[in-house]
Parts: C-alpha cells; structure tokens; sequence
C-alpha cells in the first residue's frame, strides 16, 4: 500500500498518521464437496484482501504446494503446467448487478492517493439499491476470479482489474470461459504487460459487484485461492464490506 517494499518508508507513514481504509472480501462456505448436506455442514468463513479466484487460479496455488522445495520459482512452475494442462470447470455464478456501477473506461478514473471515491462518505452499495437485480453465468469456466483491489504486482504493473478502488464497497468479477489456448496465453500476456488490457476479449465477462454467489456443477471440481491460501467449496458466497481495515498508508 504504500508503492514500495521498505520499512523506512512505512516507518514514516505510521508516524505521520497516513491512513487508508480497505475493502474485504468475506468469503462463506456452504458445501465443500457435492455429497456434503448443507443442513448438516457448518459454514465456514474466510476473509480477502485482495484477491479470490477458482480455477485456473486455484489449480495454481495447489500445485505450487507440492513444490515448496522450490522456494518463490515454484509459482512459475506450478503457473506453466496448469495452463498447460488448460482445465476448465462447470459452474454456476450469480451476481448482483449494479446499473450505476458497470466496469468503466481504462484509466478513466482509477484509485490514487486520496481517491475521491474511496474517500466519499456515501455507501454508494446503498444508494444504488433501486438499479440492482440478479444476473447469472453457467457454462465451462477456466477460471473465476474476485479482485478487492488492483493487484498490481511486479508481475502486473499495471494490476488484473486497474480500475479497482481500494475502498468503494465493490469486487471486480471475472468470469472466464473455455477458450483457446492461445487466447488465454494472450490474456495472462496482457496482464504482464504495462498498459496491456486483459479484460478485452468476448471470452471474459467483467462485472463490478458487492456480492455473488458459486456453486460448482459438472463431475470435476477445482479449489479457491483465497489471498494465496487453499480453500475447498462446492458451494459458497461472497460479499464485500466497505472500508473494514484501516491501514498506514496514502493510497495504492
């Protein structure tokens, strides 16, 4: 949060009293596998920060376990034999649809350091209550992804979702479908280069939301990626609450 890894710069930002608040995503479990019952399964809960995604992004994240001998060389590894493998998996994806909040322009009005909409008062989640309504995805997804934030990385300069705000009640869901191979490749290319747009392709639907919901069809299933951790779910729900964390910082 604060554009760099050093401790000095951190140091200074919690002694001059910089904050900023942070959306979370909280993530809950209602089956973990098709044979569970739901009236006798405990729901289980966990929280992002940044980032939640099935798949291709799950299938990633469980290979690189098997390879920790490897150290931080194992995600490049784990990362080239799964698109390799280019599985894709049913799934059935519901999602509040937000009229006043489509996905807008590139670059049009992304977060920075004291961002008008992440500083505005309103819970905008609220305010556009009367334009909601309940859209759903099925079909064969390669991967299904839910960005809280950018998540610009030296990987991705430029972040998944660049228009992602750190605190505007709202995740960034990505739906996308079996395609390709090739045309995958292009998209993760994208999403390494600066200024590259990765979102626009027809195979990938980009909807801006506060809440959606999953459930996984078909005889394979995949895993979660939930911030980097393994999370197994059949069926689950996710919804973001506004500004819960603050943080020593002054923007992304």
């Amino acid at each position: 949060t604060t554009g760099v890894r050093d401790p000095v710069t951190s140091a200074l930002h919690i002694i001059l009293g910089k904050r900023v608040d942070l959306d979370i995503a909280q993530l809950v479990r209602w089956r973990k596998t098709r044979s569970s019952v739901e009236e006798e399964e405990e729901a289980c809960i966990r929280y992002a920060a940044s980032f939640a995604g099935y798949g291709f992004y799950g299938d990633v994240v469980s290979e690189s376990e098997k390879l920790r001998w490897m150290g931080p060389k194992r995600y490049d590894v784990a990362g080239t034999k799964v698109f390799l493998e280019h599985r894709s998996y049913e799934a059935e994806v519901d999602y509040l649809e937000v009229e006043s909040e489509k996905p807008g322009t590139r670059g049009a009005n992304n977060c920075r350091a004291n961002c008008s909409v992440c500083s505005s008062g309103s819970d905008r989640t609220t305010a556009a209550a009367g334009g909601r309504k309940w859209s759903r995805s099925r079909g064969s997804f390669l991967s299904i992804g839910a960005a809280i934030i950018s998540c610009r990385n030296e990987k991705a300069p430029d972040g998944l979702v660049a228009e992602a705000h750190l605190s505007d009640g709202f995740l960034h869901l990505l739906l996308i479908r079996d395609c390709p191979r090739p045309s995958y490749l292009w998209h993760l290319i994208q999403i390494a280069r600066r200024g590259g747009d990765p979102l626009d392709f027809r195979f990938i639907e980009h909807h801006k939301t506060p809440v959606f919901t999953f459930k996984s069809l078909g005889g394979k299933e995949g895993v979660w990626n939930v911030d980097g951790e393994i999370f197994s779910a059949h069926q689950l729900s996710a919804q973001v609450f506004r500004g819960l964390v603050s943080l020593f910082a002054t923007g992304p």
